[in-house]
């Protein structure tokens, strides 16, 4: 299959997903994650708590093998049996023996996403066991014969109308009208799955947690289905991950304070089970309305306890996708995630797992071909990174991921490439993935034959070889690559200025790629508003950042442009200069990215002496600076005082929004901030032919508000250079960065 099918045919499922299944993934992920900020909002102790849940899970991981041998002996010596499975088969081998030793003709199950891993329900219907699922949205799915689309809301791609219609349908003879409210739905859910409880011979559970102090299993939801399926049959069966073990009940705590606020927004779901098998439950007397508890008591209950390693202690054991270990499926990366929002988990998972997560699961656990399905769907934005509970950089690890990929791919332009391109990846890689990530080469290569190169590039025959080839969209419009770039601007007009001598600070500012080659103007305001409040200003001819190679995967290559960024930045920052940075995704680097690649005091150094350009200003004019000299209210008229603002989502990652609002607000404008996560540009990733559709209906979202009554006849503003050129094909308004809005002409 050609890269141009394998594209078309991606674009196509996209397409699809975002008919038939966007709007109500749309509509609840939103939910879930407004949710969340507004309750994590209400938490004093937010970050600490995190700190202490991720402190928690390292250290878990970290003594698993003591861990595990310590849950045996107390499952044990509690009465219950402890397995471990090698992997899918050998879990459900025992499981189904277990069954069949009970002459078991029917389980029950709760929600269970590592049960899906397994494909425990197949095997055990296959040797003639009935299972039932009562979760709501997982018996729905398997109503509809239907995978799941989201780790915690299976069915969070049906609507209400979608589940009645399957229903009225499904149950035809068993209704006597039409099932139409959400009510009567789940009256109707509660009674068949009463019913399917009452006579089953094994329960299947999960397991949130475990606890290997006391053998506990904490159970979080949001049904009662889950307690009465470990109690209600006299067999109760917790099938769970082995990173799923906690060293002690006290251990909960913040675990139970995060799962629920960064899943749902609930400050805490409707029920925290905490059960110590086997559980000495009295019978519950079904054909008793009036007493719902007999009398007596089951004590001779079996328990079992199936921990899965599937490849978790090889994860364990892979510096770069441990880290996935510490997942407690809690759903907030799928939640945050625009992409996510747009198409879900059908289209952005794998085999049992979805949700920016979902690589490192589907790569330790079923392989990098599997992963390699939805990975490019994770753009880096890193909004996950603060939405997850436990600080996981889920970005890094899709790019580990990417790259592995990349170097087991073969391609059918190798020959174009061998040895011929400046990076440092092997030969098989994506073709478009390797122009993208050399795309500081092409912009180089286009300043320098500007404008010929733009107008070549704009040419049917261009645009035709170049989404043949490379897979660029022909509907996106290319960036126009000028002559002078930003580096030799200020050359020629002789460098700073402002005097160093005279100057209150001095900074160094980064040439990044679009700065430089594409977006001058918005560098040139920068050097404007730098030298407006005497800053002495440098611009030296430096190395792009990475974030274009690191983008596409390609880890050695980044690498090796992080080591010459900060040779070329070190005596910048050993003369105690300020670094200022125009690109946020640029500044990310420095801060976080850089971090895997430099020595821990290279990092720290140049973290600590970096800036966002509307940051700097911000400290500028708090420690003293005089507003007025840059571009204020007078110079404007008033039909541009107003200004609706979109901040770059790397920018809002790192706490910085609020600076470029507060300078906006002190020179008079009034600012509309933008509610979107995502403008959906993210770089390459809206060039792309598979995702352009995909990437407009993101940044549809932007588009709503910022064309609403409260958005229109406002001034456009954003940070990042992909919202920029997002906002362009969007609106009919042109566009700027904020620094040259404040910017003295």
């Amino acid at each position: 299959m050609s890269k141009s099918t394998s594209r078309n045919e991606k674009a196509e499922k996209i397409r699809r997903l975002m008919v038939t299944e966007g709007d109500a993934v749309a509509t609840n992920t939103r939910g879930f994650n407004t949710g969340r900020y507004e309750s994590v909002a209400n938490l004093d102790d937010y970050e600490e708590l995190k700190q202490e849940a991720r402190a928690i899970k390292e250290d878990a991981i970290e003594r698993l093998p003591e861990l595990l041998e310590q849950v045996r002996e107390t499952v044990e010596a509690n009465g219950g049996t402890v397995y471990l499975a090698n992997d899918a088969a050998d879990a459900n081998r025992y499981i189904r023996e277990v069954c069949e030793d009970e002459a078991a003709e029917r389980v029950v199950k709760s929600k269970s996403m590592t049960s899906e891993e397994i494909e425990v329900n197949e095997d055990l219907e296959s040797a003639g066991i009935d299972v039932v699922e009562t979760d709501l949205g997982e018996w729905v799915l398997q109503v509809a014969d239907e995978a799941p689309s989201h780790i915690v809301a299976p069915a969070i791609h049906k609507s209400r109308q979608g589940i009645a219609d399957l229903f009225n349908e499904v149950f035809a003879d068993e209704l006597d009208d039409p099932l139409e409210t959400a009510e009567e739905l789940t009256m109707f859910a509660r009674e068949q799955l009463g019913e399917k409880i009452e006579g089953a011979d094994v329960g299947m559970t999960g397991a949130n947690f475990i606890t290997a102090d006391t053998g506990t299993l904490a159970l979080v939801t949001s049904e009662g289905n889950a307690r009465k399926s470990a109690v209600v049959p006299d067999t109760h069966v917790a099938v769970a991950g082995v990173e799923k073990i906690v060293p002690s009940v006290e251990d909960l705590q913040p675990f139970v304070e995060l799962i629920g606020r960064s899943g749902t927004g609930q400050d805490i779901t409707s029920y925290i089970s905490l059960l110590t098998p086997p559980v000495e439950s009295p019978p519950v007397d079904f054909a008793d309305d009036e007493t719902p508890i007999a009398e007596g008591s089951k004590s001779d209950r079996a328990f079992h306890l199936v921990l899965i390693d599937n490849g978790r202690l090889a994860m364990r054991e892979d510096e770069q996708l441990k880290e996935t270990l510490y997942c407690i499926r809690c759903s907030a990366c799928s939640n945050v995630c625009a992409n996510f929002q747009s198409v879900g988990g059908h289209a952005f998972g794998g085999e049992t797992y979805s949700g920016g997560i979902a690589t490192g699961w589907e790569a330790g656990i079923e392989g990098l071909d599997t992963a390699a399905e939805f990975n490019d769907l994770c753009t880096g934005c890193s909004r996950c990174v603060e939405a997850c509970p436990v600080g996981i950089d889920i970005p890094w690890i899709n790019t580990v991921v990417r790259d592995r990929i990349n170097r087991g791919e073969s391609s059918e332009f190798d020959w174009l490439v061998d040895g011929l391109t400046p990076d440092e990846e092997s030969g098989g890689m994506d073709l478009g993935k390797r122009f993208f990530g050399n795309f500081s080469t092409v912009a180089k290569v286009g300043s320098a034959t500007a404008p010929l190169s733009n107008w070549v590039a704009q040419t049917s025959v261009a645009r035709t070889a170049m989404e043949r080839v490379l897979g660029i969209d022909r509907r996106r419009e290319l960036p126009a690559f000028q002559r002078q770039t930003l580096v030799k601007w200020f050359d020629t007009r002789g460098g700073s200025r402002v005097d160093a001598a005279d100057a209150t600070r001095e900074a160094v500012l980064y040439p990044d790629l679009y700065t430089n080659h594409v977006q001058v103007e918005r560098g040139q305001a920068a050097v404007r508003a730098l030298e407006a409040l005497d800053v002495h200003v440098r611009i030296p001819d430096i190395s792009s950042s990475g974030r274009a190679p690191l983008s596409q995967g390609m880890i050695a290559t980044a690498e090796q442009h992080a080591h010459e960024v900060y040779g070329a930045l070190a005596e910048h920052v050993d003369a105690e200069r300020d670094i200022v940075v125009v690109e946020p995704s640029d500044l990310a680097m420095f801060d976080r990215e850089y971090e895997k690649f430099l020595p821990a005091k290279s990092h720290e150094r140049l973290s600590e002496h970096s800036y966002e350009v509307m940051e700097y200003l911000y400290g500028l004019l708090h420690n003293g600076g005089d507003a007025s000299v840059l571009r204020n209210a007078g110079d404007r008229s008033a039909e541009t005082d107003a200004v609706a603002y979109h901040s770059h989502c790397q920018q809002r990652t790192l706490g910085l929004e609020g600076h470029t609002v507060a300078v906006l607000e002190n020179l008079g404008y009034d600012v509309l901030t933008s509610e979107t996560e995502c403008c959906g540009m993210a770089g390459s990733f809206g060039y792309k032919s598979e995702y352009y559709e995909l990437s407009m209906d993101v940044g549809s979202r932007l588009q709503d508000q910022f064309t609403a009554p409260e958005g229109q006849g406002r001034t456009v503003v954003a940070s990042g250079t992909s919202c920029l050129e997002q906002l362009d094909a969007l609106l009919s308004r042109p566009t700027q960065h904020p620094v040259e809005l404040v910017a003295p002409k």
